[in-house]
């Protein structure tokens, strides 16, 4: 949204959405913005999309996407990545780990995805250096603006505010504990929730309510035992907005904190399966150095 609103104001030719199937985000369409569904899989829908990629001038990205290791554009094409978090704490691109386990042509499809990265937004020294490493870029491909994402938290939002409890009456007189885990590979359809609701229902029911809000990526359908304490909000809200009521945040490796510190509430990293996940994925830094307190809240186990 704000990407597009930032083209208006100095742009006036036309501005086409590509949209994912996966993309929850609800677009204005106007005189200026076309949105086109971007569906592989329905040849209409992919040649007009192929079409609208051979003959635009700037091409703004914000995330992986495979097809762009096939995609050829003209010499005057400008590709901008501008990703889709304001920090990184787990590896990712070249960096990551997996990629020792990944086929030499599915590497080679992911330098060719990068080679295609004429600029990335970054909105630090720190976030310039992770990218580097991560995508085989160099100081000429780096654009340190501040990324668009954060710009949402230098607004007013009493309205969000007041749509979201309004929506949900459970939230009245309540605090609100967010939980935002991120995605593990191996719990993409049956997500393992790691805390014990039990125990957080009988503790904190009467003063608090608890927001789940599940990865993206994450497909699922949670079975709440707690309607009146529970709020799955996983395929429903945006996270940003969700930032704005939460009292509490308790997440992992996500990069939701970096975020959620500009609003100075307290937040708690809950990293369950530490060893793990540092070898499965890998940290950037020491995962404790990093945080500011790591630790196992309301484990389902003995801890």
């Amino acid at each position: 949204m704000y990407t597009v609103e930032a083209l208006k104001k100095q742009y006036d030719g036309e501005i086409i959405i590509l949209k994912d199937e996966k993309c929850k985000y609800f677009f204005l369409e106007d005189t200026q913005v076309t949105i086109v569904p971007f569906q592989l899989k329905k040849p209409k829908h992919f040649l007009h999309s192929i079409y609208h990629l051979a003959t635009c001038e700037k091409v703004f990205v914000d995330n992986y996407f495979g097809f762009l290791a096939a995609t050829d554009f003209k010499e005057n094409v400008e590709c901008i990545q501008l990703w889709h978090a304001s920090g990184a704490v787990k590896r990712f691109g070249l960096a990551d780990p997996s990629i020792e386990h990944r086929t030499q042509k599915a590497n080679e499809r992911f330098r060719k995805v990068y080679q295609r990265f004429d600029k990335v937004v970054v909105g630090s020294d720190k976030m310039a250096e992770i990218f580097k490493k991560s995508f085989n870029l160099t100081e000429d491909n780096i654009l340190k603006t501040g990324i668009p994402r954060t710009d949402f938290f230098y607004e007013d939002h009493v309205e969000i505010e007041e749509k979201l409890k309004k929506k949900y009456p459970e939230l009245k007189n309540k605090k609100v504990i967010l939980y935002a885990p991120t995605f593990r590979d191996h719990q993409l359809t049956n997500p393992d929730i790691q805390l014990d609701l039990n125990q957080m229902y009988e503790a904190l029911h009467e003063d608090y309510v608890l927001l789940l809000k599940l990865h993206p990526a994450v497909n699922t359908n949670f079975a709440n035992p707690y309607p009146d304490f529970i709020i799955d909000v996983s395929s429903k809200e945006k996270i940003n907005q969700l930032l704005l009521i939460t009292d509490l945040l308790i997440t992992d490796y996500s990069s939701i904190p970096y975020e959620f510190s500009l609003l100075n509430k307290p937040m708690i990293f809950y990293s369950f399966d530490l060893e793990e996940y540092a070898r499965a994925r890998g940290f950037w830094e020491d995962y404790h150095t990093m945080t500011p307190w790591a630790c196992c809240l309301y484990h389902s186990g003995n801890h």
